[in-house]
């Protein structure tokens, strides 16, 4: 299938030949130094980072735990939580299921 091979990526880069292939890791981690470079941040940056960001908020978005593990690719359900002891998702007021069977008027 197309979608398992494909021939033009998000980020493409170029092999040896010239020829268009993915970007690398070693292109992503440049791309990422030298745009912190151009924006005048000082702090470190890194592209790892940018993946904890991008779960952060996804989390904090409202994505359900389950389908961020599956997003990020961890195998274990536990890499994925320690997101949960970052993420800002404030604490929501409990409810009655019985609450909400019938539409109030």
């Amino acid at each position: 299938m197309a979608a398992e091979n494909p021939s033009t990526w998000c980020f493409n880069g170029y092999d040896r030949e010239n020829n268009p292939t993915a970007l690398s890791t070693r292109g992503v981690q440049w791309i990422v130094l030298e745009a912190r470079k151009h924006s005048g941040i000082q702090k470190e940056i890194t592209s790892h980072s940018l993946r904890h960001s991008y779960a952060i908020h996804l989390l904090e978005m409202g994505l359900d735990i389950m389908s961020l593990k599956d997003l990020l690719g961890h195998a274990d359900i536990q890499t994925t939580l320690t997101y949960l002891h970052v993420a800002q998702l404030g604490r929501r007021k409990p409810f009655s299921p019985l609450d909400r069977l019938y539409n109030k008027w």
